[in-house]
C-alpha cells in the first residue's frame, strides 16, 4: 500500500480543509493508499521563530491577526517570517529529515505556502524517491519564496495565472498542472435536496426575500458589524445570514443591532454549504475558500480589495472582476449602494449566469493527478471520478 503524507498548517482554515477534503475523496474513491496528514505546526513546534520571540505560535499569530482585523500589516509582517524562515532554516530541514527518516512516505504532497523549499528540499535528502508535490490553496503566487520553489517536482494549480508565475519562477510545463478550482469539501458535491422556502423560515426568515450570506472565515471579522449595520438601514428589501465564527463578541454585537429586516446569526458551523443552499449571494473577504465555495452554489460575491487585504489574496478580488461573477469594492461602507444596485437592476441574475458557467471538480481532478505522480502507481484504465462528476 502506498503511503502519501499531506502537510497542513491550521492558519486560516483553508489549508486543513483542502488536506482533509483529499483525504475524503481517496477514501471514498477507495484508492490503495495509506493517507496521514501532519500538521508543520506540531513538528516545528520546538523551533517556531514566532513562539521563540514572542511565545505564540507561528499559526495562532496569523489567526490572531485574521480575528483582530490587522490584516494591513500582513506584507510587512511576511518579509519578517521569511526573514525568520531563512534564518533557521537549516533546523527546519534537519527536522524535517528526522521526521521523513522515522515516517517514510511514497509521496508528500504540500498545501501550504512558506515553508516549501524546506519540505522540498528534506524528502531529498531523506526519501530521495519520493516525489514532492506542491497544491496552491490560493487563486495565485506571491512571490518570491511563497507557494512555488525549485524543490517541487510538481505543482499543482488552480488558476491559469498561478502556472504563468509557476513557469515564470522556473518549472517545466511538464511539471505544472491547472485543475478547474480551489479544492472543495467533497460533501459539497453530495446532492441534498432540501426546500428552500421552509428552511429559511425555520431559521425565521422570509421565504422569498433576496438573502445574503455574510462569511468572513471562522475567525469572523469586525467589518460584520458595519455591514449588517448599513444593510439594516437599506430600503433594498433583503435579509441577512451572520456567519461569525469563532468570535462570540461579535455575534452578540450583531445581536443589539435594530433589527428592521430579517437577519439569522450563526457561531462557528461545520455546515456552511446548508447556509450557501439558503443564500442568493456572497458577502466576505477574497478569500479563496469563501470565493470557491460561494461559487460551487452559484452565488456571485461581493467583496473587497484595498491596502487591508492580504497580499495572497488581492489576485482573488481581480479574478472575481475579470471572470464577472461578484462586485469588487474597495471598501464595505459602500456595501448598502453595491447591494441596492446588484439587486434593482437585473445584475444578479447576470453575474448568476457567469457563475453557473463554471463547473471546479479540483479536488477529484487533484487526487487523480496524485495517483499519475506515485512511483509505480498502477492507474485503472477506467473513468475518472473528476470525469464522473463533470460529466
Amino acid at each position: 500500500m502506498r503511503k502519501l503524507t499531506i502537510v497542513f498548517f491550521d492558519a486560516g482554515g483553508g489549508h486543513r480543509n483542502a488536506a482533509n477534503a483529499l483525504k475524503s475523496v481517496i477514501e471514498r474513491q477507495q484508492r490503495p493508499w495509506q493517507v496521514e496528514l501532519l500538521n508543520l505546526q506540531e513538528l516545528l513546534d520546538a523551533i517556531d521563530p514566532l513562539q521563540k520571540v514572542a511565545h505564540i505560535r507561528l499559526q495562532d499569530g496569523y489567526n490572531l491577526i485574521l480575528r483582530k482585523g490587522w490584516t494591513r500589516l500582513t506584507p510587512q509582517l511576511l518579509v519578517l517570517l521569511h526573514s525568520a524562515i531563512r534564518m533557521w532554516h537549516r533546523p527546519i530541514v534537519r527536522a524535517l529529515e528526522r521526521y521523513w527518516q522515522q515516517n517514510k512516505a511514497d509521496l508528500v504532497l504540500s498545501v501550504i505556502p512558506n515553508f516549501n523549499r524546506a519540505l522540498g528540499e528534506s524528502v531529498h535528502q531523506a526519501i530521495p524517491n519520493a516525489p514532492f508535490v506542491t497544491l496552491m490553496t490560493d487563486f495565485a503566487d506571491y512571490p518570491p519564496h511563497f507557494w512555488v520553489e525549485r524543490e517541487s517536482e510538481y505543482v499543482i494549480c488552480g488558476t491559469q495565472r498561478a502556472v504563468e508565475q509557476a513557469l515564470c519562477i522556473g518549472a517545466r510545463p511538464e511539471q505544472c498542472f491547472l485543475v478547474s478550482g480551489m479544492v472543495l469539501a467533497p460533501r459539497f458535491y453530495d446532492t441534498v435536496r432540501l426546500d428552500r422556502d421552509v428552511e429559511r423560515q425555520r431559521l425565521g426568515l422570509h421565504p422569498s426575500l433576496p438573502t445574503a450570506l455574510v462569511l468572513f472565515g471562522g475567525h469572523g471579522s469586525p467589518s460584520m458589524l458595519g455591514i449588517a449595520e448599513s444593510l439594516q438601514q437599506a430600503k433594498t428589501p433583503l435579509q441577512m445570514i451572520m456567519i461569525c465564527g469563532r468570535n462570540e463578541s461579535l455575534a452578540n454585537n450583531i445581536r443589539q443591532i435594530a433589527a428592521a429586516k430579517p437577519i439569522f446569526i450563526e457561531g462557528f458551523t461545520n455546515r456552511v454549504d446548508y447556509y450557501m443552499a439558503l443564500s442568493d449571494f456572497f458577502i466576505g473577504k477574497p478569500g479563496p475558500g469563501s470565493i470557491s465555495e460561494a461559487l460551487h452554489f452559484n452565488l456571485p460575491v461581493i467583496v473587497t480589495r484595498n491596502g487591508s487585504t492580504m497580499p495572497q489574496e488581492r489576485y482573488n478580488a481581480e479574478w472575481v472582476q475579470e471572470n464577472e461573477v461578484g462586485v469588487v469594492l474597495k471598501s464595505f461602507s459602500e456595501i448598502q449602494a453595491a447591494v441596492r444596485d446588484l439587486l434593482d437592476d437585473g445584475r444578479l441574475e447576470s453575474l448568476r449566469a457567469n457563475v453557473a458557467a463554471r463547473r471546479n471538480v479540483a479536488v477529484f481532478e487533484a487526487v487523480d493527478l496524485l495517483a499519475r505522480f506515485i512511483p509505480a502507481e498502477n492507474v485503472p484504465n477506467t473513468m475518472t471520478q473528476a470525469q464522473l462528476v463533470r460529466d
